[in-house]
């Protein structure tokens, strides 16, 4: 076991201890049913005997397995007690899921694609979803906790080495699913500190299209993924549903802000219609930044 969060020794531990119990019973099991097939086996007993019931072999098997279960109980609850007591003082950060990316976003505003953390300081994470439920899953950390829509779980960590770790969504949430794959980025508390205060300004369109999940379905390089590609779209012809009707329409800025907005009132030709709508997730500026780079794809 090679945990990197606080905690993750409780999971572990709770988990060596099933698991050990469970080879137990099964070798234990497995070798008296072998021992009674050979002992009692037809050719040495051709008339069996009728066996009584045992008060004593009765409370055995009913006190050792309670206790065992009671066991089992503790070592869960004693971890998930520590898992959901959020220390006071901890990095607030909100995980903003969607289809198929995942958003990080920090008590001052700061925005990133990977969860940049502090070595040795707890992280608080609010955990929320734009569409479907999604899982956060960090294996090294021994945390899952599931994004809803409509609601805000609550979770946390304290990261106890530094180092890149995987994150993936555990519940599947579309055909997409296995590309919605993020890093957990742990630094020394000084660095995370320098990291968050610096001021990069507004970020660029190739910046948005990350941030705001668009290059989970759309890429600049020609590859057709959910969506079609951004790459040399402006000012070429696409075929398109509008209100049922096929119809043939250059690709210039007001059908690009269109898209954005509101991607069901033009569907291309050949995609399915599975974008939602980015009224309340994009600002203005941002659509403008988004356009701008597009437009210097060709």
């Amino acid at each position: 076991m090679n945990g990197a969060s606080s905690y993750a020794g409780l999971v572990d531990r709770a988990f060596i201890f099933i698991l050990g119990t469970s080879v137990l019973l099964l070798v234990g099991v497995t070798a008296v049913m072998i021992g009674f097939i050979i002992r009692y086996r037809r050719s040495k007993n051709p008339n069996p005997a009728q066996i009584e019931g045992s008060a004593t072999l009765e409370t055995i098997w009913t006190v050792l397995p309670t206790i065992l279960v009671l066991v089992m109980f503790y070592y869960g609850w004693a971890g998930f007690k520590v898992m959901r007591d959020i220390p006071d003082g901890a990095e607030q950060v909100t995980v903003k899921a969607k289809k198929w990316s995942w958003l990080f976003e920090y008590e001052n505003g700061k925005e990133s694609t990977e969860l940049m953390v502090p070595v040795g300081r707890p992280v608080a994470l609010n955990l929320t979803s734009s569409d479907v439920i999604h899982s956060f899953f960090v294996p090294a950390f021994r945390l899952k906790e599931d994004c809803v829509p409509g609601r805000t779980n609550h979770a946390w960590f304290e990261a106890i080495r530094p180092g890149r770790f995987d994150l993936l969504c555990a519940e599947y949430c579309g055909d997409q699913h296995s590309a919605m794959l993020s890093k957990v980025v742990a630094v020394p508390a000084d660095s995370f500190d320098a990291w968050l205060g610096l001021d990069s300004g507004p970020p660029t369109g190739r910046q948005l299209l990350d941030l705001r999940g668009c290059a989970a379905c759309h890429t600049i390089d020609g590859k057709k993924l959910v969506g079609p590609s951004f790459k040399g779209v402006f000012g070429e012809k696409v075929t398109v549903m509008t209100d049922g009707v096929e119809r043939t329409i250059e690709v210039d800025e007001d059908y690009l802000r269109r898209s954005i907005l509101n991607p069901k009132a033009d569907l291309v030709g050949g995609y399915e219609d599975k974008m939602p709508e980015q009224r309340d997730l994009v600002t203005d500026e941002e659509v403008e930044a988004i356009i701008k780079f597009i437009k210097g794809l060709r």
